[in-house]
């Protein structure tokens, strides 16, 4: 081909063309947006400026022999790593190498958050081990022949072991989700049934509290397609967070209505509402609420016993059902989570 460029033009990865000058002689449109500018013409030195691919393009001027190197850039909010194949080839006016970049950003993001869960998870079994190593010590040195202290600390390994046990057990309950997340549930829900029978099961933690359930549900049954299972800790998770995290001898109102025409389902679709009249959370937290053992407490979260994954398998429970979770909240007065879900397997947004 006379000009190499115009087949550079029609690829949708970033590519260069580097002459026997050392200059610039050719990048397709994605190569300009990676680096901010049109650096044609511009000694590549001047528009890479990364030692190690300057060094790899230096190698392949001189010998034509193909390298690899990384080339890693700031869009001034995360940084951008490319995978660049750097290879020799000669054309008619001598010899060009021609730098492929391979946008591995993706990748990178998915490596990160992986190391991210396991440091959470370890530092989450860290602190109830390390503790009930602690007393499993006493009870055979210091503590060996004191029943009251056998008692005492027999009680908070129980409580240390449970708070592991809900860990391992939401940890199960996410990894599922997460590889049901595709396949779409079409078993038809009834919702008056299915959120009466989530009150009954949360109703003595609610009087513990002082707290009164309150279900606002229209009369007609609403049906829609769906996991049992799934929608019912979604439901759960979200009364029990309510009861928690509202106000003591309060009110928690749940609240069901639909099927209407929704417009970001772009189909018909229920809204499950639950509000508290509690502390509220503040603007900063929300949109973080549904991350992996993010807590807007950490202190108080612990204390009522929240492993930090609930919200993170309500999204994924949500997203499976192709609906959507909206948060809604004023310090001092109250949150409230709403759960929008298609009455129907027939949405135009799917």
């Amino acid at each position: 081909m006379s000009d190499p460029r115009a087949l550079i033009m029609a690829l949708p990865n970033p590519v260069i063309l580097i002459d026997a000058h050392d200059k610039i002689s050719g990048a397709n449109n994605p190569a300009k947006q990676m680096i901010g500018t049109d650096p044609e013409g511009l000694h590549y030195v001047t528009a890479l400026r990364q030692p190690a691919l300057l060094d790899a393009v230096e190698a392949t001027l001189k010998d034509a022999q193909g390298r690899s190197a990384r080339y890693q850039r700031t869009d001034g909010v995360r940084d951008m790593m490319w995978d660049v194949t750097v290879s020799g080839v000669t054309l008619a006016d001598g010899r060009t190498v021609v730098l492929s970049f391979q946008d591995m950003t993706p990748l990178e993001d998915a490596g990160e958050m992986r190391r991210d869960f396991v440091a959470n998870v370890s530092h989450e079994l860290r602190t109830p081990l390390t503790s009930m190593m602690g007393f499993i010590e006493t009870l055979r040195g210091p503590a060996k022949g004191d029943p009251k202290a056998h008692d005492r600390f027999l009680g908070i390994m129980e409580q240390e072991a449970g708070r592991m046990h809900l860990l391992v057990e939401d940890l199960l309950q996410l990894s599922r989700v997460e590889g049901q997340e595709r396949i779409r549930p079409t078993a038809k829900v009834p919702l008056q049934d299915l959120v009466g029978s989530v009150l009954d099961a949360l109703r003595p933690t609610a009087d513990a509290k002082g707290v009164a359930l309150r279900a606002d549900m229209p009369d007609k049954a609403v049906k829609i397609p769906g996991d049992r299972e799934q929608l019912w800790r979604v439901v759960s998770n979200l009364v029990e967070n309510a009861i928690k995290y509202g106000a003591e001898n309060g009110t928690v109102k749940i609240r069901l209505s639909g099927p209407v025409h929704e417009p970001s389902l772009l189909q018909s679709g229920i809204r499950l509402s639950v509000l508290d009249h509690g502390e509220g959370i503040a603007a900063h937290h929300i949109a973080r609420l549904t991350e992996r053992f993010y807590r807007v407490d950490s202190h108080r979260s612990r204390e009522v016993g929240g492993t930090g994954l609930g919200l993170a398998i309500v999204k994924h429970i949500i997203n499976r059902h192709r609906g959507q979770l909206r948060v809604q909240s004023v310090l001092g007065e109250g949150t409230e989570f709403t759960v929008i879900l298609p009455a129907s397997t027939g949405s135009a947004a799917e």
